[in-house]
């Protein structure tokens, strides 16, 4: 099979993913189905190109296809799983959990985790980290990246450590409540990565906020 037909497929297949929406753009299939999907694409250009003899790619990129497909579908479902089960342990309405397909996103604003300028984190959302350390524990094999933002009143160099203070207070909970430190990244951002206008209230408390995200590792 040539190169260009296996390309071809594959992003035949990428495309299925993107068509299978409904009006408003929301998926209408599963992370299983959509990870399948995906890990049969990269699964048929793995098989076709890493084949040694050039005599069966069709039958090589078939395999990878198959072999992709399968890993993509139990890694789609495991997301589901997890994700489905920090919505049923997180008690605070107000944090948000985006199955990305790939990772898992936990966004937790500011106003539920700390008061004005301060890394403390408040006692009722010590409670919602808890719940998180024991479902990354249930489900052991990720990497956990913790990142602090900011709006961007104030100094930039300010903001940059305040950031960098609040994601550390969090990743110390998880790791406090067993999870391993090994596993978990400290970051901050400040000021930088904004996802509202800081022109307004609203917005700027919006980008006040820690972002815990879960990426599965096998």
């Amino acid at each position: 099979m040539k190169p260009r037909i296996i390309a071809l497929a594959a992003t035949a297949s990428l495309f299925g993913l993107v068509a299978c929406t409904d009006q408003y753009g929301n998926p209408t299939m599963s992370r299983t189905q959509q990870g399948a999907i995906a890990g049969a694409a990269v699964g048929a250009i793995a098989g076709a190109t890493r084949d040694e003899d050039k005599n069966n790619q069709g039958q090589d990129a078939v395999k990878g296809a198959l072999v992709g497909a399968a890993a993509g579908a139990v890694a789609g479902n495991i997301l589901d799983r997890q994700a489905a089960a920090l919505e049923q342990s997180i008690s605070n309405p107000n944090v948000q959990i985006i199955n990305h397909g790939s990772y898992l996103q936990v966004i937790m604003p500011e106003g539920i985790l700390f008061a004005t300028d301060s890394a403390a984190v408040s006692g009722p959302a010590q409670n919602d980290l808890y719940a998180v350390a024991r479902n990354l524990n249930q489900y052991p094999n990720s990497r956990v990246e913790v990142i602090g933002h900011t709006d961007s009143t104030g100094a930039a160099a300010y903001n940059q450590d305040l950031s960098q203070r609040r994601a550390q207070s969090v990743a110390g909970i998880l790791s406090a409540a067993g999870v391993n430190s090994g596993r978990l990244v400290a970051v901050g951002r400040g000021e930088s990565q904004p996802v509202a206008s800081n022109d307004t209230a609203a917005g700027r408390a919006t980008n006040r906020r820690v972002e815990i995200l879960i990426r599965p590792t096998q």
